[in-house]
């Protein structure tokens, strides 16, 4: 598998949008897009480095491994009541370590399969339904913070590209 990631297509939510739920899930979309396209182009070398002496477990790479957690967390577990194990049980929290067979190639498709993974548990679900696995949180609730929490780190990603390669971008 190669050591590089290509572009995924983004596309920027409708600007007259109605429908508030699906504005979230586009927005969604387009964040998870982007941190992707973070990681596009990047060698391994570059993808896992730490540059931040505060953070000193904060790579590209392990970025987008945590968003991934995030997804099956929130969105398949929380929401979808799937009985899958958690990426980041454990303290300190492990799905922002990197391993040796890690590349961005295969982070991005795992990624991208929890994507997948979450679509379909979000497909049986409304935005007022309460989530599968506790019931302490609105659907709704659970996208918005996902939402919050991918653009957070993209931010994250943002920077660490620069830092990596001096690419800047949307």
């Amino acid at each position: 598998m190669s050591n590089t990631s290509s572009k995924t297509h983004r596309e920027w939510p409708g600007p007259l949008a109605g429908d508030e739920w699906r504005l979230q899930l586009d927005f969604l979309q387009f964040l998870r897009a982007t941190a992707v396209n973070k990681l596009a182009g990047l060698s391994r070398e570059l993808a896992v480095a730490t540059p931040l002496p505060t953070s000193p477990r904060m790579s590209a790479l392990g970025v987008v491994k945590h968003l991934t957690a995030v997804e099956r967390w929130w969105l398949s577990i929380e929401a979808g009541g799937a009985d899958l194990p958690s990426l980041w049980a454990g303290s300190p929290d492990p799905s922002w370590d990197v391993a040796a067979e890690d590349t961005p190639a295969s982070v991005v498709a795992a990624y991208k399969a929890e994507w997948a993974r979450a679509e379909k548990s979000l497909r049986r679900l409304g935005p007022d339904d309460r989530t599968r696995r506790r019931g302490e949180f609105t659907v709704r609730w659970v996208v918005a913070h996902v939402v919050q929490e991918t653009a957070r780190h993209v931010g994250h990603l943002d920077v660490l590209r620069e830092l990596a390669d001096g690419e800047v971008g949307e």
